[in-house]
This record gives structure tokens, sequence and C-alpha cells, in this order.
């Protein structure tokens, strides 16, 4: 057995456990992660696009800012689309400058990888049996298997960064942990092609009376397209001349004739839900990301919310260790909290108005198409959709 000590373990190598990663050695925190996957099957992992402006600022605070400025598309609007009408909201216009970034989350993944590499920072892949104890005192201890070797790694705190179905949130008692779902009725058939977007300059949401559309991009020459189905289809009944032909059915017709189509290169079915586990701390464990919330990806913050929750609990982590204060610690699940229920309700408020729900027929669809024709026309309306859809501060509320 290998017994080693370190001040921080975040369990989960994606971005969420990357980036804190990132931020604590800027800090000179000594940290390792661990994660029982392989580097390449957490960059296969086809995910988020959009980023907030807080998460590219936060990047380039962790030193890793560059890819998402050469290689990120900026966008000032987002379009709606609803009864073959094509509306723009001027975001930028509507929030006074800000913007969203898209670059996917595979990049935001490698340069956060490659920048590790090149620190020579210890990621332990493919570990296995991974357990947490005694986070409830204060000498927690992370425990794992590697090439058939068994692992102890003490430390001063745990970060669960490990995702919906990691060992992070499992490991907390159930008495311990509240937690809130709604699972929506429909899914999304997402496919990837490297064909031009149909927009570079704007995401666009569909509303149809066949379902839910959403145009996004990866780069110029790469698109990331989804359409509503049925939670029972599977990938296999979706050839790609079905998707493209389905998808240009829910825009409105000029769009839809420019869009060009060509290969799927991934292709994929995912279900939606909203979840939210409270707290997001159990003595010296701190949950982030996925590992305490799920947003339906329609308002692009499943990414942008894990960026933040990096940002509150790293800023705990470095007030603990150099100004001595637990303060940061003590709050960061309720700082935490009230920006995750903020992006919650504009998720499902998005998802709420843009899909088409079994009840949708007949009064469901008109109340749909009444709240988007005031949504456009008002400016109120659009500039609360327009902060939203840019990311809130991190100080919101706390005042």
């Amino acid at each position: 057995m290998s017994t080693s000590s370190t001040q921080v373990v975040i369990i989960g190598a994606g971005p969420s456990g990357l980036l804190l990663g990132a931020l604590l050695h800027k800090a000179g925190i000594d940290h390792v992660i661990v994660e029982r996957q392989s580097p390449d099957y957490v960059l296969g992992r086809i995910r988020a696009g959009i980023l907030e402006q807080v998460t590219v600022d936060l990047l380039h605070e962790a030193g890793v800012g560059t890819g998402v400025t050469q290689g990120g598309t900026v966008h000032h609007s987002i379009e709606l689309v609803f009864k073959n009408t094509r509306h723009p909201i001027e975001v930028t216009q509507l929030t006074g400058g800000k913007v969203v970034t898209a670059y996917g989350q595979t990049e935001v993944t490698k340069d956060l990888m490659d920048q590790r590499t090149r620190s020579g920072l210890s990621t332990v892949y493919e570990a296995r049996d991974v357990s947490l104890h005694d986070f409830d005192s204060l000498l927690p201890q992370v425990r794992y298997l590697k090439d058939g070797v068994s692992h102890v790694l003490n430390c001063e705190f745990i970060a669960g960064c490990d995702g919906f179905h990691g060992v992070a949130r499992a490991s907390v008692p159930k008495n311990a942990i509240t937690e809130f779902e709604k699972v929506y009725p429909f899914g999304w058939l997402g496919v990837l092609a490297d064909v031009p977007p149909v927009s570079t300059h704007a995401i666009v949401y569909a509303n149809s009376d066949r379902g839910f559309a959403l145009c996004s991009m990866r780069s110029m020459t790469r698109s990331r397209y989804y359409v509503q189905c049925p939670l029972s289809d599977k990938v296999e009944d979706w050839s790609d001349q079905r998707f493209w032909d389905e998808i240009r059915r829910r825009l409105d017709p000029e769009m839809a004739e420019r869009m060009v189509i060509g290969a799927s290169i991934e292709k994929s079915i995912a279900p939606l839900r909203s979840f939210v586990a409270e707290p997001m701390r159990f003595g010296r464990l701190f949950l982030a990301g996925d590992a305490a919330h799920i947003v339906p990806p329609t308002g692009a913050k499943g990414l942008n919310l894990a960026a933040s929750d990096v940002k509150y609990l790293s800023s705990a982590f470095i007030e603990f260790f150099k100004d001595k204060s637990a303060a940061g610690i003590d709050h960061y699940s309720q700082h935490a909290l009230a920006r995750i229920w903020r992006a919650e309700r504009f998720s499902w408020w998005l998802t709420s108005l843009m899909h088409r729900f079994p009840d949708s027929e007949g009064f469901g669809q008109k109340m749909q198409e009444a709240e988007l024709d005031y949504l456009v026309n008002s400016h109120a309306l659009s500039t609360s959709l327009a902060e939203n859809y840019v990311g809130l501060p991190l100080d919101f509320g706390q005042h």
C-alpha cells in the first residue's frame, strides 16, 4: 500500500476538476486529481460549447485563456424562430456590451490538460474503486487502486468534481442531503458534423409544432445541431438524412434553404432533467459542477455553472490556506446554490417556452407563441432573457 498527503484531493478530471486544479496551482496550493477514466475517454465526451463571459474570464485567470481567445467565436445575439419567422435578440446591446463565446467543452478540457502536463502536476487516471473517508473529520482520506496497488491519499479537503454519477455525492449519507429533480418527457438528438454553421453569429432556438430545434457551432467549420425527440427513440432510428430533413422543417424557410448538410461524426440522444442537491458542503467534502446539479442544455448553463462553482470554491480554499479564514468555505454552499437556482429557473423557463410537451397541442402551443411574441416585442423581457443568457454576475444578490 502507498500512502501520501496533499492539501486538496480533487475527484474528477473533467473541466471543473481541471479548472479547480489550475487555480489552486496558481495560488501555490498542493493538490492531486483522481479520475476513474482515461484521458482519451474524458476528451471524448461531447458536451457544452457556449461560454459565459464569467467562464472566459476564469479561463484567463487560470492561465489557459489563449485557446478560447484564438479559437472561440464571439456571439452578440441569439435568434428565436417561431411560426416560421426568425427574430434576433441583440444580447450585447441589451446587456451593456456582454457577449457569449462558442468554444467546445472538449477544447476547454484539452487546454487545461495540456497546461497541467506542462506544469508537471499530478493527475491519477484510471483510478479504480475510489472511496472517500472521514470527510466529517479534520483528516479526510481518499483511497483508490491503480495498476493493482492500493493508494491512500491523506488531505485537508476533498472536492467532488466527478459528475452526476460520481462517487462524491454518492458518499454522502442519505439523511444529510436533499435532492430536487424534474425529468422532462423528451430528449435531444444531437448531431456533430463538419459543416459550416447555419448561423455564424448567433445560436438559433426554434419552437415549432413539430418540436424544438437548436443550431449551435463549435467552429466555423464544425456545427452542433439538435432536435427534440421522444425518449423512446434510438440513435439508429435516425439516419443522417432523416435528421437533416427534420431539423430543416423546424426552421424558417430561408435558414432551412441555406443549411449545409453532411455526414455526422457523432450522434447521440440525451434525456433532459433539472437536478439540484443541497447542501454542497459536508464537513470537508465539497461538491461542484454536475456532482451537485444538472440543468437542461437549453440555456447553455451546465459548464458555466460548474465554472462559477469552481470560482467560489477555489477562492474559499485560497482564503483558508493563505488568510487562515474559514468564511469562504462556510459560505460556499450558500453562494453557489443561489446562482445555481437562478440558472435552474432560467433553463426551466426557456425549456418550457421552446419545447413541445404532451399537453402543448392547441392551447399550450398558443400560449408558447403568445409568450414568444411578447418576448421579442418587449424590451424588458428581452433584457431579462439577455442578462440571464450571458450570465448573471458572480456576486448577484449577495449585497
